[in-house]
């Protein structure tokens, strides 16, 4: 099935997304951290393809932002590189968190993506309006989800979820003539 057609299926849901919400490690990282030093933490790499996708959705309209559990130099480095709407870094418990979205956005949570790969995003799986994860977690994770990607973590799962939004919600770049 193809992206658009899976976007079709999924439409209902996808149409009333108004915030995307991710995870960090293991959505928009390979799940892998390597030790730099003190000053610098845990060092990650980030797929290029999901940062340009966040962009479009929030070229949209769409507010973006992270909640994760890891917090490091790099986290901070790559949501101010890309311009994030929010971010909530260092806590396991990502309850409070989401519902401070909620409030700060005036959204209810149905109208919330939420994508994440481990047993501590359960909650905010289950309460986003669509939650997606990735293939290489956990079952527990995966029978709570609206969509698995076919990408594996950090290898543009991401985009692939931020294209079922913006086929569902019309959102394409620009075609500009040189």
């Amino acid at each position: 099935m193809s992206q658009r057609d899976t976007a079709k299926k999924l439409e209902d849901k996808l149409r009333r997304i108004k915030i995307v919400i991710f995870d960090l490690d293991g959505i928009l990282t390979d799940a892998h951290v390597w030790w730099a030093s003190e000053e610098v933490g845990f060092n990650r790499t980030f797929c290029i393809y999901d940062g340009y996708g966040m962009k479009l959705l929030m070229k949209a309209g769409l507010k973006v932002g992270v909640i994760t559990g890891g917090n490091s130099v790099s986290v901070q480095k790559r949501v101010e590189q890309l311009g994030l709407n929010f971010c909530y870094a260092g806590n396991e418990d990502k309850r409070e968190a989401f519902l401070d979205v909620l409030r700060r956005y005036e959204v209810d949570a149905s109208e919330v993506l939420y994508m994440g790969d481990e047993l501590f995003d359960i909650p905010l799986l289950k309460k986003a309006g669509f939650s997606a994860t990735v293939p290489n977690t956990c079952d527990e994770v995966i029978a709570v989800v609206d969509y698995v990607t076919k990408r594996e973590s950090g290898k543009g799962c991401a985009r692939e979820v931020i294209d079922l939004v913006r086929y569902a919600q019309g959102i394409f770049p620009e075609n500009e003539d040189f």
